[in-house]
């Protein structure tokens, strides 16, 4: 193991994808109910785009790695660690750390990646998967015959997202650029392109009676289209303020504000609902609860893989020390599915 070195991609603060630093040292050492993770593949979420700019609502100080999950095999195990997972392909989520050869994990934190699906593949659906998989199935609840709209339906939660419902029997909208209007097409998506389109009337002329859910990770001042296109008993999941991305000021008051909003809608008696998703709720009050509800949601989210329900849509691949060219092609809006980093 001493062979080895630990080579990571730090973000030094407030900075342009070119001020990452590509930092070189020893390889850590698993402590106690720890393991090593050798990253075969890592990615590109828009947390990391927030965090750049400082607009992660609950990001550590700078400097820090990044790198909100990752897949990879587990290389040496601590104390309270059975030795027998050593060799183990895994994946694991854990917000900040994953832009590195070599990751400290919680053993108890893995999620075992099935035979026969590949390292960048799998990796495409850890964060975006679990997003999409609890969005649809534990907030919307959704059911075989119900119509459901997806912004930013070629995206990289969204493009899960789409295949889980179609494989689920739901009728499906999808917001897009004009680009990426035939491959929604070809996964059974009616696309809307939020462009050129009035898109909650377009919406509305697809689904008269409203939507049974909407899917925002957009935010800002189109949640209010969002939550009026809902059919009565609909039920709106916001996850995500991406159209203040580039804003200044406060990173938690864009949150505050969709809270808030999310709050006064449940209270009024309307036979609407409203959540503001964050994957991370309920860890720090029920710590293996959470674990066990994302493992099996995971695990799920490989089966649908496995069964072709699902295919992984890889953006691009770039070897680790390439994270600012990574970033840059995640923020340019021109591709589909996921940027994956490998070491």
């Amino acid at each position: 193991m001493n062979a080895e070195e630990l080579i990571e991609v730090v973000l030094p603060g407030k900075v342009e994808p070119e001020g990452l630093r590509i930092r070189q040292g020893g390889v850590p050492a698993a402590g106690p109910g720890q393991v090593v993770i050798r990253m075969e593949a890592t990615g590109v979420s828009f947390a990391e785009q927030q965090m750049r700019r400082g607009r992660y609502y609950d990001q550590p100080a700078f400097p820090f790695v990044p790198g909100y999950d990752l897949v990879g095999t587990v290389l040496a195990t601590g104390e309270g660690v059975g030795p027998g997972l050593v060799g183990t392909r895994v994946a694991a989520l854990i917000k900040v750390g994953g832009w590195a050869s070599h990751v400290l994990v919680d053993a108890a934190d893995l999620v075992e990646v099935p035979d026969g699906v590949g390292a960048a593949e799998a990796e495409t659906l850890v964060l975006n998967g679990i997003t999409a998989w609890q969005m649809l199935h534990r907030k919307a609840r959704i059911r075989a015959g119900q119509t459901i709209l997806v912004h930013g339906a070629n995206g990289g939660v969204g493009s899960v997202l789409v295949q889980l419902a179609r494989a689920a029997g739901v009728k499906v909208i999808g917001t897009a650029s004009a680009r990426h209007h035939v491959a929604l097409r070809d996964k059974a998506v009616i696309p809307v392109d939020y462009r050129d389109e009035d898109v909650a009337a377009r919406v509305r002329e697809l689904a008269p009676g409203g939507v049974d859910a909407v899917f925002d990770h957009v935010g800002g001042r189109g949640i209010v289209d969002s939550w009026r296109l809902l059919a009565p008993g609909g039920t709106l999941v916001s996850y995500g303020s991406a159209s203040t991305r580039d804003d200044e000021g406060s990173k938690q008051w864009p949150v505050f504000k969709l809270l808030g909003r999310v709050w006064l809608w449940n209270a009024l008696p309307n036979r609407r609902r409203a959540y503001f998703f964050n994957v991370w709720a309920g860890r720090a009050l029920a710590r293996n609860r959470f674990r066990a509800r994302l493992r099996g949601d995971l695990t799920q989210v490989f089966a649908a893989l496995q069964r072709g329900d699902v295919t992984a849509q890889i953006a691009a691949q770039l070897p680790l020390t390439r994270a600012a060219d990574a970033l840059r092609l995640a923020e340019s809006g021109t591709v589909a599915g996921k940027v994956v980093l490998h070491p």
